[in-house]
């Protein structure tokens, strides 16, 4: 069995593509983790290769054979499209452990009716919801209980017909119900404003591991303008393995008795919202993705142990760097960012000063002169940490200042708005 040092390192395998995935690799890797990608999207691939070894899913479209090949100790999942493969049934028979939810546990996040039955049955408040098999069945609700809607695909995935639409009005809501594509029906959840706070745990041996609280700034512009992007522009993060803002204790720790029941263990991060003074579930997430991972595996001692001991569902014992309280994450878009359907052309990206935080690379890619290029939305992440989150917030902004791409952008109100979460 490794020990994560660098005498006996862990073998991880990401499966992912972009900055997020390059993030963990690069944190991994200094850890003394030997890493390795397994690409599984057609674009983002520049960052995981500047890392180390990867595999193309085109070229591998099973990747058992890898992991055996490998001999990879665990498995780092980036989005929820792993166990619903080809192969998937392959991987779950070869016992690698991967750092994700299984079986009943994985529909905590998959399955959004599941996760509300199932924080009715535990008293744990929810944003009320209605599942809906098609338009006729969606207008129904909305002449019986006329509020505004935040409207869903049921099932969550990178490929949903529906990606998440915040209407705040009534007449929003009808408007969108009718452009909407029903292939999986739709999911139709109370708009409770804009206060909102997350918390990530880890949940090993029966037990809620709390890590982090955190604030994603998902709306494309300045002052929480314009629409909610596919990934949030920026993030912050403070370490609160106390759960200072009780996030944990109000929406984790109910449900215990299911974690143990259903044998979880992995990542479970909680997204809420407070209404009327109550915090609300709206979601939960089960992998270290996003804006969050990198950060708390900077923030953590031994991440690559830390990870393995949750994959592996044995106890944990936590420890952080005192000098890595919080965390800011700024992410620089591109031309025509949050609007995916425009098309870019292929634009310069450079680097006018070495960096001193961490930068990870999303859909750019290098010509043959080594010119570094994007022709994609989103250029890449700047995360640093720091003892105070001013600290944090002033490293990611002078470091972002210093990557040169016409017709970018990013946020300049990160930490002015929206945190802390004592105020929300």
């Amino acid at each position: 069995m490794p020990t994560g040092t660098t005498q006996s390192p862990y073998r991880i395998m990401v499966f992912g593509v972009g900055a997020f995935t390059q993030g963990m690799i690069r944190v991994l890797k200094e850890n003394g983790a030997e890493v390795s990608t397994y690409l599984t999207r057609d674009y983002a691939h520049y960052g995981p290769m500047v890392e180390g070894k990867t595999f193309h899913k085109e070229y591998y479209p099973n990747p058992c054979e890898i992991l055996q090949q490998e001999q990879i100790d665990y498995v780092i999942p980036m989005s929820l499209d792993w166990a619903l493969q080809e192969w998937t049934e392959d991987f779950l028979r070869s016992g690698i452990p991967i750092l994700c939810a299984t079986g009943e546990g994985y529909q905590i996040e998959r399955d959004r009716d599941f996760s509300q039955q199932l924080c009715q049955r535990f008293g744990v408040p929810f944003a009320k919801s209605y599942l809906a098999r098609n338009r006729l069945e969606a207008e129904q609700i909305l002449e019986q209980d006329p509020l505004p809607y935040v409207i869903k695909n049921p099932y969550c995935s990178p490929t949903s017909p529906i990606h998440t639409i915040v209407s705040e009005t009534v007449e929003q809501t009808r408007t969108w119900l009718k452009h909407v594509d029903y292939k999986e029906g739709v999911f139709l959840q109370q708009y409770l404003g804009r206060l909102e706070g997350g918390h990530i745990a880890f949940v090993s041996h029966g037990e809620i591991y709390s890590l982090i609280s955190n604030q994603e700034y998902k709306r494309a512009f300045d002052g929480n303008q314009g629409i909610v992007a596919g990934a949030p522009l920026g993030g912050l993060v403070e370490q609160d393995p106390e759960d200072k803002y009780e996030l944990a204790r109000k929406l984790l720790h109910p449900l215990l008795p299911w974690f143990r029941e259903v044998n979880f263990h992995g990542p479970i991060q909680v997204t809420a919202l407070k209404y009327e003074g109550v915090w609300h579930v709206v979601e939960y997430n089960i992998r270290l993705g996003v804006t969050c991972g990198p950060l708390i595996l900077r923030m953590l001692k031994d991440p690559a142990m830390i990870l393995a001991q949750t994959a592996m569902n044995q106890p944990l014992d936590l420890a952080f760097h005192e000098d890595r309280k919080y965390g800011c994450s700024l992410t620089l878009a591109g031309y025509g960012y949050p609007y995916t359907q425009i098309v870019p052309p292929k634009l310069s990206v450079q680097a006018t000063e070495p960096f001193d935080c961490d930068v990870w690379w999303n859909e750019v890619d290098t010509d043959l002169k080594g010119n570094v290029y994007t022709s994609g939305h989103r250029i890449a992440d700047v995360v640093a940490t720091g003892r105070t989150v001013e600290e944090a917030i002033e490293s990611s902004y002078r470091n972002i200042k210093k990557i040169v791409c016409p017709g970018s952008y990013y946020r300049t109100d990160i930490g002015k708005t929206l945190w802390p979460l004592t105020h929300v």
